[in-house]
């Protein structure tokens, strides 16, 4: 269990991993559009994308020509629950995740 736990935070001490997190609320995501919003390099994007997987904290979903990735909430997994609660919850008024969900809410993947 302490390796899980030690997984999750992993996840969490990264500023861009909790911003895509707070980005996955809005709507499922692919690579390009985290990649757009983050304006990070996409091996640096995919390398957190790993991480948030790898903690359980995300899934991803083939798409036709798309991988999206969402939060995993349909996990039976209730710590990986309690901490998707938390980061629902928190860092709502931070300035920058205020402007990551609106750009999250307008990207369109088509025109990336």
């Amino acid at each position: 269990m302490l390796k899980k736990y030690e997984k999750i935070y992993k996840a969490l001490s990264d500023k861009s991993r909790l911003r895509i997190l707070k980005m996955l609320q809005v709507k499922p995501l692919c690579v390009c559009e985290i990649t757009s919003l983050l304006n990070l390099a996409i091996s640096t994007v995919s390398k957190h994308l790993s991480i948030l997987k790898n903690s359980g904290l995300i899934v991803d979903e083939k798409d036709g020509k798309w991988v999206n990735y969402k939060l995993n909430n349909d996990t039976k997994d209730d710590i990986v629950l309690d901490i998707l609660l938390f980061i629902r919850l928190s860092l709502n008024n931070d300035e920058i995740i205020v402007s990551d969900r609106e750009r999250a809410f307008k990207i369109d993947r088509r025109l990336i």
